[in-house]
């Protein structure tokens, strides 16, 4: 009989906390009905103001920037001695050659990757295009006299 005893105690143990939890649950239901409210006014609360887009921020594109391959004949502390066309490679190792006599350290070729810059169209203002075409007229000026 006295495992009967502590079994019914073990019940009565278990069935407390469950209330206790059934009464969590309503006041939580309590208090995410009065969150909502609260959210709601919230929300009609910004509705009511005025809304500032954000400014999204410019990026330039970037330049292309356009290479050119080169023959380059450099001695031994790698500093660059002659400059070629690609097509003239042959040139490049004759200048080489050329360079590196015996008891000499040796010269090389190797190829050369260099930018290609373009000059971009100036807007010149008022003052300088006068300057400019008084330069010109001066040029025009000095071909008539030596002819």
């Amino acid at each position: 009989m006295a495992k009967k005893k502590a079994k019914a105690t073990k019940a009565a143990v278990k069935k407390a906390p469950a209330k206790k939890a059934t009464t969590k649950k309503k006041a939580t239901k309590k208090s995410a009905s009065t969150a909502t409210k609260k959210v709601k006014t919230e929300a009609d609360e910004k509705k009511k103001a005025p809304v500032k887009k954000k400014r999204k921020s410019r990026t330039k594109a970037a330049e292309v920037i356009r290479r050119k391959l080169f023959w380059g004949v450099f001695n031994h502390a790698m500093k660059r001695v002659a400059l070629y066309e690609f097509n003239q490679r042959k040139a490049a190792e004759k200048r080489a050659a050329e360079l590196s006599p015996e008891g000499k350290p040796p010269h090389f070729v190797q190829k050369v990757k260099e930018d290609i810059v373009e000059e971009k169209e100036k807007k010149l203002t008022a003052k300088q295009l006068k300057e400019q075409a008084a330069e010109e007229a001066a040029t025009k000026k000095k071909k008539k006299k030596a002819e």
